[in-house]
């Protein structure tokens, strides 16, 4: 591997590494028959979460945002299983995520887990070690064949 794509790779990773801004995701209120929202329907909905927010207590806020990350958790897992289940095509970004971890492993996996956490830095010193490792390694990451921590 030449000196020029380690640099470029770890120029991606320190780039991917920084903090990041929080963002609120809120449901659009009601969709049209089309299916889309209008950014006047997302905003009013967006003051209407913050107004809910702000009129709770410290304790009932967390105990909500508690519950927000619960369902969200158990939607992202019938997501999985229901992809698992073949009842559920796979999407674009999961095409994108293994072309990518056939070209740049680590940034995949990094994608696919959203963090730095293990997985990514194995796949780091599998790609660095040889390429192959590191790709096979980040298709099953991303591909779902190894467990998440």
């Amino acid at each position: 591997m030449r000196f020029s794509t380690l640099s470029l790779l770890f120029a991606l990773v320190l780039a991917m590494a920084a903090p990041l801004k929080a963002v609120i995701v809120v449901p659009p209120p009601a969709a049209t028959e089309a299916g889309t929202s209008t950014k006047a329907e997302i905003a009013t909905a967006a003051a209407k979460y913050k107004a809910t927010l702000s009129a709770m207590g410290a304790k009932e806020r967390r105990a909500f945002k508690k519950e927000q990350k619960r369902n969200l958790k158990q939607t992202l897992k019938q997501y999985k299983q229901d992809i698992k289940n073949e009842a559920r095509d796979v999407d674009v970004d999961d095409v994108v995520l293994i072309l990518l971890a056939i070209f740049l492993p680590p940034l995949a996996v990094y994608l696919h887990q959203g963090e730095l956490n293990t997985k990514f830095w194995i796949s780091l010193i599998l790609t660095l070690l040889g390429w192959l490792p590191g790709i096979i390694y980040a298709l099953l990451v991303v591909t779902g064949n190894t467990k998440k921590k």
